[in-house]
């Protein structure tokens, strides 16, 4: 929308990376001279003026676009602070009406300049109710809302007051940092403000709703009650004409207006506040002002993505989490709904269908069409969450409820509800539960992955799988026929396996599709044998299924085995072991991004083959000529020639996805096919243990891959590339170098996670909703408290224990032994991991990795993990000079075991039932992404990569819109775009777009992905870069900052890439001369180099170096000295004496060690001057700094010296003051005297 648009002369960057920009959905990004298109859109904003009602003189302007639609600048009208009063209403140009759901452009005349007034509508039942809840949020009269999706204090955003602790601090305040204190659970926390001003006590709905019928015929649509600041009560009538007070009280009924002076009225309820209350319009204005000193993206309401629930929330003692009183918050459901609940109730099966069916021909219909598709999942993904709560909670009635609790299926808001657990004896034979829950976690992937494709003439249901309280629910939209009841002798599925593999259905109406799906999906067309052994020929696995709907679409459905099996995995682990040790299931399959892997692998191999034979045909074609002078022109001439030479479409890849599954092939060639498929099946499995998972921990060692910070940032990395989590174990297996033991010691976390999420899934799956509190706390009191409590006791309340005779409390039996049993038999089967019982876990990581993978809302409070005391008070200042290797260890054991610096709360365990605030869901959708915006941003890269960067900006302007209008502002993949795009601005110079967009990629991301996910931290880290690098390196450091207290909560202390982050502060510290505090952050970096790397390693070196020059600067020339000499070492020994590092760390070591010498001599003959007056200074130490107790013998020397007369003393103490006058300032400067007298030493 025009609102969003940012500045146009801002420009982007483009990384080497990207410069190969790939087709989306078969249609190529656009060109450098096809981008003329884009630029006329960026050019053709124009300014449009709105007239109000009632007030000729009212008019506003808006900046539009021709592609935008009429109901988009009609909801930026409803947000303007002009216009807050409509929202029912219409425009009319030249007299006329224009539709709401037209294009600018398709108005005739409608152009720059052009003048459209606002007309105010007759209101309906509808639109009275929308008005009255969106007032009720603008004046601040509605009270929290208790929300089952989104939980505690969702989408919350802490950049406000990140920014705002960094106003007024000065030098030292900026770099003051403790580096060894313990996690604050209250950087998590959004900090208390002040209360909102009161516009009004209340606006809530009357005791007379709903009208008679008698007054509904004359226009009656709802009546309120308002309680104004005054105290004064009014009842008000909302008629299809407005709103105006009525004559009813609380005991009489009169909705007829009452006679002047009180006849107030008006078309908006906003307006008529304005009358009857005389203090509401200051008032008003005062929370406008409150709001706005609010970053708006942060206050913005979520419609497109469900918000993050943070796993740490306030006491709800806190005004944070206040429980106010509001009537009317029980009456929303009927201001939303109305009367009949009908106004939510949607076919969501046959919007989705009919949405993809909308035209894409030109590049408006296709924002049109991904923008609607966009909105449609976000509005189901949140109706099937909250009926899948419904349904966890035992309040849906089953649509089979005499069948056992796992086969029951439900409708509610016509989304169909299943178990993910094997009620029907389905997947018996490929591991029951396990592999029922493993597979609906697939077919999710796999409908994302059709939806993404977007093939014409196949259809799926729209899916979302719900993870709550132990159980798996999918909700999937109601596909027409679905239950139908067949013919005798007809089949229930028209493609697949209809039952089991016995029967098999090949309807030839769904090969096309399928053979489009399955060439998409790198799948080879293969025979598959019924129960009677005829053949039949599908083009996807037998276990895809193909329905025609009753409505004459094509769906496909169980896409849960779209790759083949992992057989390696299989054959390894599938042995019945006596003691039950075996892998859990058989739906071990490859992932699509593996298999997207391993035919670029293929691919590479195939063209280089091709190369090597044509060169080889053409050395025997003709006898080899070698021009000395035109021999590099042949050459390079001749490489063209060969690539030309290639064919591509020679080359095919594809594999069975049958494979290893079953099939029984009938004949002899038949059973050769099939041999050689699964020999190929074979290979790729093999390319994926012996070649994929070490080249990940490979990069990973090498730093071509950014180290992981916990389990979700681990997973994302092991997907993208194709690695499947059951390879954590061999991961650990391959972890050996310094660097690697910090991924081995994640990766054991994350299996001792999912170890527990399984664990824990068993003991909640049937528990009663009330008692699932007790049975958290007393698994989390086994998992993390048993260092606190070796032998906690489950505290059940008996009241409830009684109302519930049948429930399964089995969790109460369970010891800190016998948990550790199930996780590491867990560990074992699942990940191959062998858990020792010295396996150091972290306990603030672990509970947070536990929290999220459950869905947990925590009370922030200090949890005692071991018996030991808390940790020490908190410092707040830069102190690593003078502290020994034993502090630092004492400090590291206490920060292990403790989560906040608040006083450790006297209790028999470390939780309690009561920590358990709130379960949100985790939720996993099936929305495709946005294939235009990503073009638009790609093509925008290559563009600026060649060298076009007018266009590639105009792209990227384009991309920016695109994102923003099709997933709305606040989405996960807008801060992702914002992230990217605030990259290549910062790389052209665009500093200040850079910043912009980098404040919101932190914003967006806190909000929709967590306050304290990897992904926000990276932002922040991002942010403070750009901020530095726009001349605000105080600001910087308090983002800096910030992303350390996050990664001590997410990762713990010494992250490896947190080196980096230590080292770019003590930059911006330098660039602030502030010499002193830079190089305590560079000692800390070494430090946490040294305890990664190892203190001969390379890195190290490089940090040796920078903290030499730190050293000289903050005026320490002996340390500097000592620390370059340690740096040349470590290159001359690794690097040789010939590399570069080498020799100007040779260069920097002779022109310390000449200003050393200096300054000895000039010292030299210094003392040597004194002993001629005949005073006595004692000796200094090495390294150029004076103890305390040097200096105070030196004050209490009794050794007097003797003076001379009154004119030598004077020249004395003016030598001596003149020389040590900047002793005692913090900011260290380079001096032109010796060596600054300071009381630490310099760390080494």
């Amino acid at each position: 929308m025009a609102e969003n648009q940012e500045p146009q002369d801002t420009s982007a960057t483009a990384e080497p990376a990207a410069a190969e920009a790939n087709p989306v959905n078969g249609q190529p990004i656009a060109e450098n001279n096809e981008a003329g298109t884009e630029e006329d859109v960026v050019e053709a904003l124009f300014q449009l003026t709105i007239s109000l009602p009632r007030d000729e003189s009212s008019k506003i302007e808006m900046m539009v676009s021709p592609q935008e639609q009429i109901h988009e600048l009609r909801q930026s009208v409803i947000e303007h602070p002009d216009a807050f009063q409509y929202s029912c209403f219409h425009f009319e140009h030249k007299g006329e009406r224009i539709n709401d759901f037209v294009q600018i452009s398709d108005v005739n005349g409608l152009g720059p300049g052009a003048d459209i007034r606002l007309v105010e509508d007759p209101y309906t039942e509808k639109e009275a109710r929308i008005h009255v809840i969106r007032i009720r949020d603008l004046v601040g009269a509605a009270g929290d809302r208790t929300d089952t999706l989104h939980g505690i204090l969702p989408g919350v955003s802490l950049f406000d007051s990140v920014t705002a602790e960094a106003k007024g601090d000065d030098n030292v305040q900026a770099s003051a940092y403790d580096f060894d204190a313990s996690p604050k659970h209250s950087v998590l926390l959004p900090r208390e403000e002040e209360s909102a001003p009161k516009t009004v006590k209340s606006v809530s709905l009357s005791p007379w709703n709903p009208p008679p019928y008698h007054l509904r015929q004359k226009g009656h649509l709802l009546y309120l009650i308002v309680t104004t600041n005054e105290g004064e009560q009014h009842q008000i009538t909302s008629h299809v004409g407005g709103f105006y007070v009525n004559k009813s009280s609380s005991n009489k009924f009169d909705p007829s207006p009452r006679p002047a002076p009180k006849a107030y009225s008006a078309h908006s309820l906003l307006t008529l506040l304005r009358q009857i209350s005389p203090s509401f319009t200051e008032s008003f204005d005062q929370l406008l002002q409150f709001n706005s000193r609010k970053e708006p993206l942060a206050t913005f309401q979520m419609t497109n993505a469900i918000p993050a629930a943070p796993w740490l929330v306030p006491s709800q003692s806190s005004p944070l989490c206040a429980h106010s009183s509001d009537i009317t918050r029980t009456q929303e459901g009927y201001l939303i709904a109305g009367v009949d609940n009908t106004d939510t109730l949607r076919d969501w099966n046959e919007e989705f269908q009919a949405a993809r069916e909308l035209p894409r021909e030109t590049v408006q219909d296709r924002v049109f069409r991904e923008r609607f598709i966009s909105k449609l999942f976000a509005d189901y993904t949140d109706a099937a969450a909250r009926g899948a709560i419904l349904v966890a909670r035992g309040e849906v009635t089953p649509l089979n409820p005499t069948e056992g609790r796992d086969a029951q299926i439900f409708v509610y808001n016509n989304v169909f509800f299943s178990f993910g657990a094997d009620g029907v004896g389905t997947f018996t034979s490929e591991g029951g539960d396990d592999a029922a829950r493993v597979a609906t976690g697939k077919d999710v992937n796999g409908v994302r992955i059709v939806n993404q494709l977007d093939i014409d003439g196949l259809y799926s249901p729209a899916t979302v799988v719900v993870d709550y309280l132990g159980k798996r629910i999918v909700g999937q939209t109601v596909v027409p026929g679905i239950f139908k009841q067949r013919e005798p002798g007809e089949n229930s599925i028209d493609y697949g396996a209809v039952e089991g593999k016995d029967i098999i259905a090949a309807d030839e109406r769904f090969a096309a599709p399928f053979e489009k799906l399955s060439q998409a999906l790198r799948v080879k067309k293969h025979p598959v044998w019924n129960k009677d052994g005829k053949r039949f020929d599908l083009e996807a696995s037998v276990e895809t299924k193909g329905l025609m709907g009753t409505d004459g679409r094509k769906y496909v459905l169980d896409l849960y085995r779209i790759t083949p099996l992992d057989v390696l995995w299989l054959e390894e682990n599938d042995t019945e072991e006596e003691d039950g040790m075996e892998y859990p299931h058989r739906m071990t399959v490859l992932r699509p991004e593996f298999i997207e892997g391993f035919r670029t692998f293929k691919w590479s191999e195939w063209v280089n083959a091709e190369i090597a034979r044509i060169k080889e045909r053409s050395a025997k074609e003709k006898p080899e000529k070698i021009d000395s002078e035109g021999s590099n022109e042949d050459i390079e001439t001749e490489d063209a020639n060969v690539a030309e030479k290639i064919d591509g479409s020679k080359f095919s890849f594809s594999l069975n996805p049958d494979a290893f599954s079953g099939l029984v092939p009938q004949t002899d060639e038949e059973k050769e096919e099939l041999a050689a498929d699964e020999e190929e099946v074979r290979n790729a499995c093999k390319h994926l243990r012996d070649i994929t998972v070490p080249n990940f921990v490979k990069d990973i060692e090498t730093s071509d891959l950014p180290f992981p910070m916990d389990g979700s940032s681990l997973t994302k990395m092991m997907h993208k590339r194709g690695i499947n989590m059951r390879y954590l174990g061999r991961i650990v297996s391959l972890c050996k170098s310094p660097r690697l033991l910090r991924l081995r010691d994640l990766c054991l976390q994350e299996v001792i996670s999912r170890a527990f999420k399984h664990v824990a899934g068993k003991y909640l799956r049937y528990l009663p909703m009330p008692l699932t509190s007790a049975c958290i706390a007393h698994l989390l009191n086994c998992l993390l408290g048993s260092r606190f409590n070796s032998k906690p006791v489950a505290d059940i309340d008996e009241s409830l224990k009684s109302l519930y005779p049948e429930a399964d409390l089995a969790f109460a039996n369970v010891t800190p032994e016998s948990l550790r049993t199930e996780i590491e038999i867990q560990s074992t089967r699942r990940f191959k991991v062998t858990l020792d019982s010295d396996t150091g876990i972290k306990a603030p990581q672990l509970l947070r990795e536990v929290s999220l993978k459950l869905g947990l809302q925590l009370q922030a409070r200090e949890f005692q993990f071991t018996g030991e005391p808390s940790s020490v008070p908190e410092k707040v200042s830069g102190h690593t000079n003078g502290e020994g290797e034993k502090s630092k260890k004492k400090k590291k054991k206490a920060r292990e075991g403790s989560l906040s610096l608040v006083a450790p709360v006297a209790a028999q365990s470390t939780f309690s039932a009561d920590d358990i605030v709130n379960i949100v869901p985790i939720v996993k959708d099936s929305a495709p992404k946005s294939s235009i915006s990503e073009e638009a941003l790609e093509g925008g890269r290559h563009s600026i990569f060649q060298g076009n960067r007018k266009i590639g900006q105009e792209l990227l302007l384009e991309s920016l819109t695109l994102h923003e209008q099709i997933y709305g502002i606040l989405h996960s993949e807008v801060a992702r775009a914002y992230s990217s795009m605030a990259q290549i601005y910062y790389q052209l110079e665009e500093k200040e777009a850079a910043v912009d967009l980098a404040r919101k990629a932190v914003i967006v991301s806190e909000r929709t992905i967590g306050v304290d996910s990897a992904e926000t931290l990276l932002y922040y880290l991002n942010l403070g870069l750009y901020v530095h690098g726009a001349g605000d390196s105080k600001t910087a450091l308090a983002y800096v900052k910030h992303a350390l207290d996050l990664w001590k909560i997410i990762y713990g202390s010494d992250h490896p890439d947190s080196i980096t982050t230590l080292n770019n502060a003590a930059v911006m510290l330098q660039h602030m001369q502030a010499y002193h505090e830079s190089r305590i952050w560079f000692e800390q970096a070494l430090t946490v180099c040294e305890r990664v790397m190892g203190s001969q390693s390379l890195q190290a070196a490089s940090l040796l170096f920078q903290l030499a020059q730190a050293l000289a600067l903050d005026n320490e020339p002996k340390p500097a000295l000592e620390k370059m000499r340690e740096c040349y070492n470590t290159f001359l020994r690794e690097l040789g004496a010939e590399n570069t590092n080498t020799k100007e760390a040779e260069i920097w070591l002779d022109q310390l060690t000449q200003n050393a010498v200096a300054i000895a001599k000039r010292d030299k003959d210094a003392q040597a001057r004194r002993l001629r007056a005949g005073i006595k200074f004692p000796p200094k130490p090495l390294g150029g700094t004076t103890s305390p107790s040097t200096a105070s013998a030196a004050l209490s020397s009794k050794d007097k010296p003797t003076i001379p007369d009154d004119r030598n003393l004077d020249k004395l103490v003016k030598f001596i003051e003149g020389d040590s006058a900047q002793t005692k300032a913090t900011k260290k400067r380079t001096g032109r005297g010796g060596p600054k007298t300071r009381l630490s030493g310099a760390s080494s």
